[in-house]
């Protein structure tokens, strides 16, 4: 299931890892680790759920990343050459965990999965992006995460709070991942542009510097918002990184490309 807001502002807000259900099965066949689903994106929709009353559209999926992942391409090349992938369809955790009691999908499921669940999302996307310029001339995507500020299986030391990709300045205007960085860099937290993380597919696919669509990648160190050890919402903790975030928002939705 997709759950779907059409607003009438130019920002579309996707959340592609937020959702933690699996069906029943695909669930018979997934270990322990799979159920507890912990590389799930935590109250993502929380920390941005402003956007939607400042005129945002905004798509989410209700199924887990470890079903399909919606923030890879289609045909599952790599998105960082020479490190760790986690695959459209992951066959282990983060921390390299096993997520099938036996073998993972082969060809055929990945393809059952992608044609069912993968390819509603992106067309929903689509939609929300084509409605957006058709209405303002230029649409702004936000493809919204967060994981946990250590996964020494996908990168050394510790994540930066704010991690904004813009494809290595490919799939957004420079100006607008500046202000985004100037907005960023409000508070306590620490934020770097393109570092790790550079953007998925979302991101890489619909945006280009050139427009119609600018889009940015935010990827979030769990630990600026809530206690990784226990992920359940803080809204006393979170409240510092939502001053940030109704900030970074505000950019993108002001943002006019010339």
């Amino acid at each position: 299931m997709i759950i779907h807001h059409a607003g009438d502002a130019p920002l579309v807000v996707s959340l592609p890892h937020v959702g933690t259900g699996i069906p029943p099965d695909v669930a018979a066949d997934m270990t322990e680790a799979a159920h507890a689903v912990v590389d799930t994106d935590w109250h993502v929709e929380q920390l941005y759920a402003f956007a939607r009353d400042l005129g945002a559209s905004w798509v989410q999926p209700t199924l887990s990343r470890y079903v399909v992942d919606l923030n890879r391409p289609p045909d599952d090349a790599a998105l960082y050459p020479g490190q760790v992938s986690t695959g459209l369809c992951p066959a282990a955790t983060f921390d390299g965990e096993p997520l099938y009691r036996g073998a993972p999908p082969d060809a055929a499921e990945i393809a059952r999965r992608r044609d069912a669940y993968w390819a509603p999302y992106h067309a929903r996307l689509q939609a929300l992006l084509e409605a957006a310029v058709a209405r303002h001339g230029h649409a702004v995507l936000l493809d919204a995460h967060s994981i946990r500020s250590q996964v020494p299986r996908l990168f050394a030391g510790r994540l930066p709070d704010i991690n904004v990709g813009t494809n290595d300045g490919r799939s957004a205007a420079p100006a607008l991942a500046e202000a985004v960085m100037a907005a960023a860099g409000g508070g306590a937290f620490t934020s770097v542009l393109n570092g790790r993380f550079k953007g998925g597919h979302i991101t890489r696919h619909y945006g280009h510097r050139d427009g119609p669509v600018h889009a940015v990648q935010i990827e979030l160190a769990q630990s600026a918002y809530l206690d990784e050890s226990r992920p359940v919402w803080d809204s006393a903790r979170a409240e510092a990184l939502l001053k940030v975030l109704r900030e970074v928002v505000g950019v993108l939705l002001a943002f006019q490309p010339h």
